[in-house]
């Protein structure tokens, strides 16, 4: 234990890592959660002064929202969604401009364009919510139902993979609970979504040398005449390691949790995914989704940093192993829309490549004749991988101290 701690305290002392840390917590939880809370994504717009044309009023234009989502009833009925688009049209006639930021806009004219395309009309150079006839948005769920079938097909997924998918499907609760849901939309497609691969940047820029490092510094013959061996050092960096991970992750998490509570409060957290995507089949609602996507950001955190101290312990160089390291998340990322179908599928299952927005999607793997759902894989298997590359890691470097 004793050990461990001097290679952590030695960690966190490096003036990189440091920098590193700062750079992540500004980027991610000042500038993606509070600023983007406050000003960027939710500050009324209208501001011709600002960067963002938004003004730096976030908090109440979402406590505005909230309150007004409240005035039609928990429940998202065909009754429902005509008296918000006849609402918002109400007050669009009358150029309300303070009023229109509060509704649902982006998020009801994303149902109306899936479940009646039949009504746009593409000449018109407005959004859907603007013109269409209220009265005619009728058998919403109805629908919805006929509309997952067809993506099922259009995708080619039939057969038993069809009948897996409707069968979660049947676990959505209908009807639907409605409340204001911009805010999640934003929260669960973009702020939490992106955790993973901004952590991925910094990750690799302070574990690159745990081990690479020591050859960089000449320390090498240092360790082998230590009374730990090299055998206790490398374990103690490799827990580390992982110790830096886990310890960078929850100083992000608390961070935009606090952030999302202050901003947001607790309200619809209880609302289901498919309020955001129709289409979505998974059963879960807004407090579930966020906690997979933590989840996912976490292990694959976790199954990215035993990837680079793998890559650390078998070069003797720093830039190399903080080249090779950026590739193993950022290269995939560059060449994937190049490369056939099923080999996008399996590089999503390397640590942090894939997204944890697959939880509104109908991807799946057919493993042993069995269909198993993505995001399933997508926490299990880039943590394995990381698991599995770490007593290669002791491995690798132990041998080129011996070397």
């Amino acid at each position: 234990m004793e050990l461990f701690w001097l290679e952590h305290k030695k960690l966190w002392r490096k003036t990189s890592v440091k920098i590193s840390v700062l750079l992540c917590f500004t980027y991610t939880v000042i500038f993606g959660w509070i600023l983007s809370f406050q000003w960027f994504s939710f500050g009324s717009s209208n501001d011709y002064t600002s960067a963002f044309g938004n003004n730096f009023d976030g908090y109440s234009v979402i406590r505005d929202s909230q309150e007004y989502s409240l005035l039609f009833g928990e429940e998202l009925t065909d009754e429902t969604l005509q008296q918000l688009v006849r609402d918002y049209q109400r007050m669009s006639a009358i150029e309300m401009k303070d009023e229109l930021q509060r509704t649902d806009r982006p998020i009801i004219d994303s149902w109306l364009r899936t479940l009646w395309p039949e009504l746009e009309d593409a000449e018109i150079y407005q959004t859907m919510i603007s013109y269409v006839d209220p009265e005619k948005l009728t058998g919403f769920y109805e629908r919805r139902q006929r509309v997952i079938e067809e993506f099922l097909e259009i995708n080619n997924q039939v057969g038993n993979e069809r009948e897996y998918l409707l069968q979660m499907n049947e676990k959505v609760n209908i009807p639907l609970q409605y409340n204001w849901v911009e805010g999640w939309s934003q929260l669960l497609g973009g702020m939490i979504a992106d955790l993973g691969t901004v952590m991925a940047l910094f990750l690799a820029i302070a574990l690159a040398p745990l081990f690479a490092g020591e050859w960089h510094d000449n320390t090498n013959s240092l360790v082998l005449t230590t009374k730990n061996g090299w055998e206790k050092i490398a374990c103690a960096k490799v827990l580390c390691g992982l110790s830096f991970t886990v310890e960078l992750f929850l100083m992000l998490a608390v961070g935009g949790i606090v952030s999302q509570i202050f901003f947001m409060g607790v309200t619809g957290w209880d609302i289901p995914i498919q309020t955001i995507k129709l289409i979505a089949i998974a059963p879960m609602n807004m407090l579930q989704a966020e906690i997979y996507e933590y989840v996912f950001a976490l292990l694959g955190a976790i199954g990215f940093a035993g990837i680079v101290m793998l890559i650390s312990a078998a070069v003797k160089n720093n830039v190399l192993a903080l080249l090779l390291s950026f590739a193993v998340v950022y290269g995939p990322m560059m060449i994937t829309e190049y490369l056939p179908y099923k080999i996008q599928k399996a590089m999503d299952l390397i640590p942090l490549v894939g997204s944890s927005t697959d939880i509104f999607r109908t991807n799946t793997f057919h493993i042993f004749g069995k269909i198993i759902w993505s995001p399933y894989l997508l926490i299990t298997v880039p943590v394995l991988i990381g698991i599995v590359c770490i007593p290669f890691a002791i491995k690798r470097w132990s041998r080129r101290l011996k070397i």
